[in-house]
């Protein structure tokens, strides 16, 4: 497992749990509101962090962390996350991972496996949007669809999340964006921060409040429990 940083304490990461996050290296989508371009691509060395390492870290931690949250990039690139989760699950700590939902039978393999206690995973937009949104011409939406009916199927505490970004949003696009994934646990709206560090944001900003509003409006009529993140 190639570790590019951990946050060695969060409240929000993990629902309902304080939690550690560890950051996986590599993505295989280019989505131009990437905050975390390091991560796509190669950090510096400065960031990364040893397995020897981070499972020292977990060990001092045992009885004062509950969980960890294991993020990108995207964790399920690489080959060895199954082993790697099932290390951490181990150890008595819950494990949350976050998805792209490109790899559904790598996802389906490892929540099967019971060590997974939550999954989320990112629905970018609708499916005819999805290519320009993740910056891949000719994206197959297949993937996607196939990762969203196994975390619903599964039984796994979930939540599908869409960061919104304008121009790539429409307040229009949200009820059909929630009807890719009705039936869910949880479905989040995250409002886009531009953090000066994005892999392409030139000419993205965030959705003014009014029209995310309207976009969580639309998103309910299909999923009435849909919030937008950090908002009760």
């Amino acid at each position: 497992m190639i570790i590019g940083g951990l946050q060695k304490l969060t409240l929000l990461d993990f629902p309902g749990n304080v939690a550690c996050t560890v950051f996986t290296v590599g993505c295989n989508l280019r989505c131009p509101f990437c905050h975390n371009p390091a991560l796509v691509f190669d950090p510096p060395e400065d960031m990364r962090i040893s397995e020897e390492d981070f499972f020292a870290f977990l060990k001092k931690r045992q009885g004062i962390l509950d969980g960890v949250a294991i993020t990108g990039g995207e964790p399920l690139m690489h080959a060895d996350i199954g082993e790697f989760i099932a290390k951490i699950k181990s150890m008595g700590f819950k494990v949350k991972l976050d998805t792209n939902g490109t790899f559904p039978e790598r996802l389906e393999k490892i929540l099967s496996e019971g060590n997974v206690d939550y999954v989320a995973m990112d629905i970018k937009n609708t499916f005819d949007k999805y290519a320009q949104t993740v910056g891949i011409s000719g994206f197959d939406t297949s993937l996607i669809k196939r990762s969203i009916k196994v975390i619903e199927d599964s039984g796994v505490a979930h939540e599908f999340r869409t960061t919104v970004v304008s121009p790539l949003h429409k307040p229009e696009d949200f009820d059909e964006i929630a009807s890719q994934v009705e039936g869910a646990d949880n479905y989040f709206l995250q409002g886009f921060v531009d953090s000066g560090n994005l892999l392409n944001g030139e000419g993205l900003s965030g959705m003014p409040r009014e029209d995310l509003e309207k976009s969580l409006e639309n998103a309910k009529k299909i999923i009435p429990q849909a919030k937008i993140r950090g908002e009760s």
